[in-house]
């Protein structure tokens, strides 16, 4: 495998420096360019976990700057574009970063390509579930309906669900997307801006929509970093786990080690569409409630508690069909939930016992 020159942005982060260990020694050169931002990298150094490999810029993907000094003299073949403002709840209340961050920086990458005259072979895009909002629901007799954002006053009085709808799993070919978020607006927006300028530019563009992903290496001090790490740490130190709503939201988690799985396997396709678009996640839906039963058994914790508590924004089922990713990409998860708790729990207990917790 010879993947030519490779530029991941954000390639320090949890996926970046995963991936980086997966595919790093088959570049001629891998080059990364992450803000290290304090949020996720608390002492902002390089990551251990990063390849020894990969060739760490500092900077923020908004700077223009940056990117003159990257292409002047480094032309990437691959490009896997995961920098992102990643936090949903965050997002609502911090709406100017994300937009700056996600919409212009992507922008951002793609004028010093086009300044450069630079048009990779592929370039790859970490998008997210959160782009479907609330997804498509359903009637008794099989009606498809979009219901869009649960209102506050609903969410209020305890309505968690759509009255007398179920959902259905998210599939990038069928469901369409309706955001709920800033975030999940944002990465909706990074879609349409690299759809349309690979269009132009005659450069394939491949779309992994990730669903909840978690596992060994993801920041263990980010508040927005995802409830698996958070739950995990709580039913540790043997206290009780507050669970959002009624504690049944659906989640699709899925382990970081499929993730990676699925860019390597998006690496090496021969896509004949401009635009390839394909949703990363376990296929099984999965309650919160769920989890935190299995690390309240794991720990011998105390038993979550439901505290009725919502966030605005946040959607009430997301999981996915992966049935056609797994035809496209000829990828399939390896790993199921208890498999991948077990390990973030073993990466866990290592990570906290070094820093003497």
């Amino acid at each position: 495998m010879n993947l030519g020159n490779v530029l991941i942005t954000g390639g320090a982060g949890f996926i970046g420096c995963a991936l980086s260990n997966q595919l790093a020694m088959h570049a001629e050169r891998w080059v990364v360019l992450d803000s290290l931002h304090p949020q996720v990298h608390e002492n902002q150094v390089r990551p251990t976990a990063l390849h020894e490999s990969a060739e760490l810029i500092i900077g923020d993907i908004v700077d223009e700057k940056i990117w003159e000094n990257i292409f002047d003299d480094f032309a990437p073949d691959l490009v896997i574009h995961l920098a992102a403002e990643t936090g949903t709840a965050q997002s609502m209340y911090e709406s100017s970063r994300h937009a700056l961050v996600n919409v212009v920086g992507t922008t951002r990458l793609m004028d010093a390509l086009g300044k450069a005259q630079i048009f990779p072979q592929q370039v790859i895009l970490t998008s997210s579930r959160a782009v479907y909002g609330e997804g498509r629901w359903q009637t008794s007799e099989g009606i498809a309906e979009y219901p869009g954002i649960r209102s506050k006053q609903q969410l209020e009085s305890g309505q968690w669900d759509f009255s007398e709808l179920s959902p259905v799993p998210s599939a990038a070919q069928e469901t369409w997307p309706h955001p709920t978020s800033v975030y999940g607006s944002t990465k909706l927006d990074q879609e349409h801006l690299l759809s349309s300028w690979g269009a132009a530019n005659n450069v394939p563009i491949t779309i992994l929509r990730l669903q909840n992903v978690y596992g060994p290496g993801q920041s263990l001090s980010n508040p927005y970093t995802g409830i698996v790490s958070l739950f995990s740490q709580l039913a540790r130190n043997r206290k009780s786990i507050p669970l959002y709503e009624d504690g049944n939201i659906v989640r699709d988690f899925v382990l970081i080690d499929d993730v990676v799985s699925a860019l390597v396997a998006a690496s090496q396709i021969q896509q004949k569409e401009t635009v390839l678009t394909c949703d990363v996640g376990s296929g099984v839906p999965t309650t919160i409630s769920q989890v935190a039963m299995w690390l309240c058994d794991f720990y011998d914790a105390e038993p979550p508690h439901v505290t009725g508590q919502f966030r605005e924004g946040d959607v009430r089922y997301a999981a996915c069909n992966i049935d056609p990713t797994i035809q496209l990409l000829g990828w399939k998860p390896q790993h199921n939930l208890e498999e991948g708790l077990l390990k973030l729990q073993q990466w866990l207990q290592d990570e906290l016992s070094a820093k003497g917790l």
